[in-house]
């Protein structure tokens, strides 16, 4: 990816090394983190199992964080490819939502390693990135890029954007009350209803995210050969069918909440291919392409 010339957030929060929240609280014992890896791999939001096992609380703070600075970006070049990124979906997202005659509230992308503490519970690196609405906050646990890369074979940095891009989505739909409306549609249904809506919620974020590296591409041509690809390749990593498939060798399409594979992709697709959200609505067709 070029982003030589994308814009740098300040929207970027450093809580690695400040303990996330372990010993305080309700804590993260070993039954929890073991909850979380399941829930992951099945598919479940990290951040709504997260809130279901602390009770809905939203826990206390656990001190402030170190602010991102030029000396913290020399020793971990990482940081700056995450200010580039959220970066561009401030540039893009602002952009779009003045088109509408809406104002956009920019997101913090808070860093943690281990365990964190947000609006929406403990969280542990093994539950993956989330989005929690509470705080309308983005968590990642930079390891997690290592295991993109390694565990699920998607590498390269258009992959490690996505998930960014994805999760910046889900902050959209906030905005929009889109995520209002989702979780009220859940709360209505049953286990396998729930579980459609949520499928759909996740399609559409991973739409969105599509929409955001279009924009971005025209606005600044941060995309190089090999890059879409790329993305598509991590989208296809985090379907719920590959990942049941790997974690337990079966697929019960049922318990679903993100979509499949090809479902991810195809969605990615759309978004990039479109360019603009009115081509997510993956609730008007139950999330099929």
């Amino acid at each position: 990816m070029k982003l030589d010339d994308s814009p740098r957030s300040d929207n970027v929060e450093d809580e690695r090394g400040s303990g996330g929240g372990i010993g305080r609280g309700a804590g993260v014992g070993i039954g929890t983190v073991v909850i979380v890896v399941i829930g992951y791999f099945m598919g479940v939001n990290p951040s709504t199992l997260l809130s279901l096992l602390n009770g809905g609380a939203d826990p206390q703070a656990v001190g402030n964080p170190a602010p991102v600075n030029a000396s913290t970006e020399a020793n971990d070049p990482q940081i700056d490819f995450v200010r580039a990124i959220l970066g561009e979906t401030e540039a893009v997202w602002s952009a779009y939502f003045t088109s509408m005659g809406k104002t956009y509230t920019k997101p913090k992308l808070v860093l943690f390693s281990g365990s964190v503490s947000s609006a929406c519970g403990f969280a542990s690196a093994a539950a993956g990135p989330f989005y929690c609405p509470g705080d309308q906050k983005v968590y990642i646990d930079l390891t997690f890029y290592r295991q993109l890369a390694s565990d699920f074979g998607a590498p390269g940095d258009f992959a490690r954007a996505y998930v960014i891009a994805h999760e910046v989505g889900h902050h959209v739909q906030n905005l929009l009350g889109i995520t209002d409306k989702a979780s009220q549609a859940e709360q209505s249904s049953g286990r396998v209803g729930a579980n459609h809506v949520s499928v759909e919620v996740e399609l559409q974020a991973d739409c969105f995210a599509g929409v955001w590296a279009s924009q971005a591409n025209q606005a600044r041509k941060i995309l190089e050969p090999g890059d879409l690809e790329s993305g598509l390749k991590a989208a296809s990593a985090v379907g719920d069918d590959t990942l049941q498939k790997r974690e337990q060798g079966t697929v019960v399409p049922d318990s679903f909440t993100h979509g499949t594979s090809a479902q991810r992709v195809g969605w990615f697709r759309r978004g990039f291919e479109a360019g603009k959200i009115d081509s997510c609505d993956t609730f008007k067709t139950g999330g099929a392409l």
